[in-house]
């Protein structure tokens, strides 16, 4: 076991303009429909708009209501996760969750360029909810509370758990629950994994006015393309860097998933608030991207699950420090993963975001 966390008092700069809610969207794109419509929405409803660049992003990049972050004003920012992160990779992300959270972000909602908002996009935001709660230990193909139509389920979704029988819906009971993190749907070209793409129609359109929140002990696999985080869960945020691109943001949510339970959270997931219009991809190349989750996501939850973690916003990142440790030992990351997870943390602490008193 690593020891206790201990952190760098370092304190890096931290910006004055005040709570509100951050959009963050990582981009190689030149501004894009859909990145225009998320800088005049985020104007609009006086939201910051955060573009994270990478090597191959554009030299010149223009949006109004948009700050775009090339490479060098990454390294500039000051964040050792700047520097320490794989160019080339989804994963720095990470950098534009530090820059929304130094800049006073009260809410971060992540998507990505090909994921058109809806009005409802726009909507206020709660970490405090009535609804249906699914109690059932072990793994639940939500996107089935969702449809009525074909059978299709979630990227990362272990296929054994597919066709799995649930609790129907009316049957799940309503309680008062608080969820810091907060999976919306996407319309008609949703988050599915690379089996279905290649043998299952599209498009799906789900269910509105429809939510569920997941008890401890169920598991759900949810991504990076529609999704909300409150502060309670910032640390949460963190996308490893050294696995499969196609399984970054799963295995961060099997991560979080475990962390929530210990606080009595819940993981929410809602009606679609954006329409995907995906961008070109080989299918046969995700679905490669892909083999070490059909393989070894059922193994990671049972790692999480039997994880003597401790409750309590101050455990938050020693909890993470020992489930990616656990992972690592489970020779699913290599070893630098704990580096990069340090620098993360490292930087969390010194915008003051990471108790550890």
């Amino acid at each position: 076991m690593l020891p206790p966390l201990t952190l760098n008092a370092r304190r890096l700069p931290v910006s004055s303009t005040g709570s509100t809610t951050s959009v963050v969207v990582t981009s190689i794109a030149s501004p894009n429909r859909i990145l225009r419509a998320l800088a005049d929405g985020c104007r609009e409803h006086r939201q910051q708009f955060y573009v994270i660049g990478d090597v191959a992003s554009p030299a010149h990049f223009s949006l109004p209501g948009c700050e775009f972050f090339g490479l060098q004003r990454q390294y500039d920012s000051g964040f050792r996760t700047a520097r320490e992160s794989p160019t080339r990779h989804y994963a720095r992300k990470n950098i534009g969750y530090l820059q929304a959270i130094r800049d006073g972000a009260g809410i971060i909602v992540e998507t990505d360029d090909d994921n058109e908002p809806l009005t409802s996009f726009w909507r206020t935001r709660t970490l405090r909810h009535r609804v249906p709660v699914l109690s059932q230990p072990g793994w639940a193909n939500v996107y089935r509370y969702f449809t009525d139509g074909p059978l299709v389920w979630p990227r990362g979704l272990p296929l054994s758990a597919v066709k799995r029988e649930l609790v129907p819906y009316e049957t799940c009971a309503v309680q008062e629950v608080d969820c810091p993190i907060q999976q919306g749907l996407a319309d008609e070209n949703p988050d599915v994994d690379a089996i279905y793409r290649l043998t299952a129609s599209l498009p799906i359109r789900f269910r509105l006015e429809r939510a569920l929140a997941l008890a401890t002990g169920t598991w759900c696999p949810f991504n990076s393309q529609n999704t909300v985080f409150f502060p309670e869960a910032y640390p949460l945020l963190y996308l490893p860097a050294l696995c499969s691109f196609r399984m970054t943001d799963i295995w961060r949510s099997f991560v979080a998933q475990r962390i929530l339970w210990e606080n009595g959270w819940m993981l929410l997931f809602h009606e679609p608030t954006v329409i995907q219009e995906r961008n070109e991809h080989d299918l046969m190349k995700d679905f490669r991207d892909e083999v070490p989750g059909y393989i070894h996501n059922e193994a990671i939850a049972d790692i999480l699950s039997g994880l003597p973690l401790k409750p309590g916003k101050n455990e938050i990142g020693n909890n993470l420090v020992h489930c990616y440790e656990a992972l690592v030992n489970a020779d699913l990351f290599p070893r630098k993963e704990l580096d990069l997870l340090e620098a993360w943390l490292e930087d969390l602490n010194g915008l003051g975001k990471l108790s550890t008193a």
